[in-house]
């Protein structure tokens, strides 16, 4: 049990900017096995910029009160997977071949494809979560930061790591997952769908794992696996489906 407590604690200080315990023990080998609480983190992450936004919309219009949960958990992470859509957008959108994309990746610059990558997804995101039900917007916001962090798991489960660990330049960062680690990570990301009145919010799932495999074949096709940048990558689009879905489901439904 306490091996398991460091292991989250490692999840927590290297996703989030969250201080953990001083007395928390680090080890290489727990980044590995972090990734089975991704989503947990997730649960964490959304709950803060549900937070936020709860208590914005009571001063505030909701459209800001939106923006402010937004930038609250792109604060907790340090914009770290905004950071890995970005740098795959450069280096997919400037590279052409594998050692060119992942120099690409590498380079802490911000290049024009990051940059329009980045204000498109979260010209989506913003636009998308205005148009869902504000009573139940904030159970919404945690089970797209839960969910999309397990769909993200996923890719380092089924494609190998290609980078070179032993690079200084590259970002720290797990490498691969067991299936217990991936079940695990599966029963945290999927837990708040749980809240939700309707069960057919799971079927959420089906278009956000559908955009993994979109992203991931890509990743096979030009780099032969997957990097931490291409994990948060997925993080980021999958979420933006989870919403996009969402909308699009209780046109038909109510949840």
């Amino acid at each position: 049990m306490k091996k398991e407590l460091y292991i989250f604690f490692t999840a927590l200080s290297f996703f989030t900017r969250i201080p953990v315990p001083k007395w928390a023990v680090h080890h290489p080998d727990y980044l590995k096995l972090s990734t089975r609480y991704f989503p947990l983190i997730g649960i964490l992450v959304g709950s803060i910029g549900a937070g936020v936004y709860y208590g914005a919309t009571f001063f505030l219009p909701n459209e800001i009160a939106i923006l402010l949960s937004i930038i609250s958990t792109i604060y907790t992470t340090g914009a770290f997977h905004e950071d890995g859509f970005a740098d795959v957008c450069d280096g997919f959108g400037g590279g052409w071949a594998k050692d060119k994309i992942l120099l690409i990746m590498k380079d802490s610059r911000l290049g024009t494809y990051g940059t329009i990558g980045l204000i498109a997804i979260l010209a989506i995101k913003y636009s998308a979560l205005t148009h869902l039900n504000p009573l139940i917007l904030p159970w919404i916001i945690i089970a797209g930061h839960s969910s999309s962090r397990f769909i993200a798991t996923t890719l380092i489960y089924t494609h190998p790591y290609v980078r070179d660990t032993n690079d200084a330049k590259a970002k720290p960062t797990a490498t691969s997952m067991s299936s217990q680690s991936l079940f695990i990570s599966m029963c945290f990301g999927l837990l708040p769908f749980l809240v939700f009145d309707n069960y057919w919010i799971f079927l959420t799932l089906i278009p956000m794992y559908l955009s993994k495999m979109f992203l991931a074949a890509k990743f096979k096709k030009w780099i032969g696996g997957q990097t931490g940048d291409c994990a948060g990558a997925v993080q980021q689009l999958s979420e933006v489906v989870f919403y996009l879905s969402l909308l699009i489901l209780l046109s038909w439904i109510s949840i």
